[in-house]
C-alpha cells in the first residue's frame, strides 16, 4: 500500500504496536492517582446508605451520559430505577423501565460489578444485545451480538447531509476482526504496570477496531470503565467518565478523529483522556458535596409529614433543578391538578421547609429553604 494511501492508523505497518512517551504523563497520572485516592477517601468516610446513594447517582449520570454522547436520551426516572433495583437500593418507588433502558444499564454494571471477570467475545456479544434488544438501530436492522460483516461496504464514521457527507474515519475490514479482537483481549486481559493508562489506550483500541454494525462508542467507554474499575479495585463507581466526554464532546471527537488519522505514537491522545478523567474527578467533589447537603436536609426534616409527590419534588430541587420550580412545574411533574400543587407548596411553606419568591401570580417560585 502506498503511503498516501494510509490515511489510518489501523494501515500503519506496525499497526497496532502503540507508543507513548512516559515521562510526559507521568506528572499528569500522578494527579489523577492523588485525585482518585483523596475522592475515595471521601467515599469511604461515608456511611453505607450514602455510598449507595453516592454510587446511584453516578451510576445514573453514566448511563445517560454515554447514550447522550451518541445523540440518544433515556428517561432519568427510568435509569435511576433500573440501577437501584439492580444494586438493591432502596429509592422508594420505582420507575417504569424498558428493555433498552435495561440493557444500558446491564452493560454499565457488568462492566463495572464485574470488572475482575476476564473479557471475552462472549462478554462482548451480551452486551451488545443487550444494548439493542429489537435488534434493530433506529429502524436500520443490524447485526446483535456478533462482528459486523461489512456486506454494505466499509465501516465509516460520517457526518453531514447524505449527498455530502464527511467520512471521518473508515474502521478496518470486518474480515480481519477475530484476529485483532484475539489481540485486543489477550492485551486487555493481561497484567499492566499502569491500569490507568490502560483505560484510555483500551478506549481507543476497541474504538478503532469498531467491531459492530453499532454501538461501538458505547461499548469502548464500557470497556474503558471496567479497566478503571480494575485500576481502582473497587466497583463502587465516585465519578462519570462519560459524563465529563459529554461536556467535552467536540473534544473527545477531534481527538479521536486526530488520532486515529495519525501515527501510532498515541501520546496527545493519552494527555487528553487523563486531561478528562482528572476533570471528572475533581467534578465528582462538587457531586459529593451535593450528595452530603441531601443527606443532612433529610435528617433535619425527618419528623416533618409529607406526601410522594413533595417528597419527589424536594428530591428533584435537591438534586439540581432545571429553572424556577413554580406550581405549574410541580403540577406536571407530580401528575396532579393545579389546585393539588398549590395544596402541597403551601403545606411546606407553612412547615418552613420551602421559601416563597416576592414574585406574585404566575412568577411565583419556590425553592429549598436554607437549613443548619
Amino acid at each position: 500500500m502506498n503511503s498516501e494511501d494510509k490515511r489510518f492508523i489501523w494501515q500503519q505497518n506496525d499497526w497496532p504496536r502503540w507508543v507513548y512517551d512516559h515521562k510526559r504523563l507521568a506528572p499528569l497520572l500522578a494527579q489523577v492517582h492523588q485525585a482518585q485516592g483523596h475522592l475515595q477517601g471521601r467515599m469511604h468516610d461515608l456511611g453505607l446508605d450514602l455510598r449507595d446513594q453516592a454510587s446511584l447517582r453516578v451510576l445514573t449520570e453514566d448511563v445517560l451520559k454515554t447514550s447522550e454522547i451518541e445523540g440518544e436520551k433515556l428517561n432519568p426516572d427510568s435509569v435511576r430505577s433500573s440501577i437501584a433495583r439492580r444494586l438493591g437500593v432502596d429509592i422508594g418507588a420505582l420507575a417504569s423501565t424498558d428493555r433498552h433502558v435495561d440493557g444500558v444499564v446491564d452493560m454499565v454494571l457488568d462492566a463495572t460489578q464485574k470488572h475482575g471477570d476476564p473479557l471475552t467475545f462472549e462478554r462482548l456479544f451480551a452486551w451488545h444485545a443487550a444494548l439493542f434488544p429489537t435488534g434493530y438501530s433506529g429502524l436500520r436492522k443490524i447485526r446483535v451480538g456478533q462482528w459486523r460483516d461489512d456486506a454494505l461496504g466499509p465501516m465509516q464514521v460520517v457526518s453531514g447531509p447524505v449527498h455530502r457527507q464527511k467520512i471521518h474515519y473508515q474502521a478496518p475490514p470486518a474480515d480481519g476482526l477475530d484476529a485483532a479482537m484475539t489481540a485486543f483481549l489477550s492485551w486487555f486481559n493481561a497484567p499492566e504496570d499502569e491500569p490507568v493508562v490502560k483505560a484510555g489506550l483500551a478506549h481507543l483500541w476497541f474504538v478503532t477496531i469498531h467491531p459492530f454494525d453499532d454501538g461501538n462508542g458505547r461499548m469502548a467507554r464500557a470497556v474503558g470503565d471496567m479497566a478503571l474499575a480494575r485500576a481502582e479495585k473497587s466497583a463502587q463507581r465516585c465519578y462519570s467518565l462519560s459524563a465529563q466526554i459529554q461536556r467535552e464532546r467536540k473534544d473527545y471527537y477531534d481527538h479521536l478523529e486526530a488520532t486515529q488519522k495519525g501515527g501510532m505514537d498515541i501520546t496527545a491522545w493519552l494527555m487528553w483522556f487523563l486531561s478528562c478523567l482528572l476533570r471528572a474527578i475533581q467534578g465528582a467533589e462538587a457531586a459529593l458535596v451535593s450528595v452530603l447537603g441531601k443527606a443532612r436536609f433529610w435528617q433535619h426534616w425527618a419528623g416533618t409529614p409529607m406526601n410522594a409527590r413533595q417528597i419527589k419534588l424536594l428530591n428533584q430541587l435537591l438534586d439540581g433543578f432545571d429553572g424556577k420550580l413554580t406550581s405549574s412545574k410541580w403540577a406536571a411533574i407530580g401528575k396532579c391538578s393545579q389546585d393539588t400543587a398549590l395544596r402541597d407548596i403551601s403545606e411546606l411553606v407553612e412547615r418552613g421547609v420551602l421559601n416563597k419568591s416576592q414574585a406574585s401570580g404566575r412568577s411565583t417560585s419556590y425553592d429549598v429553604r436554607p437549613w443548619a
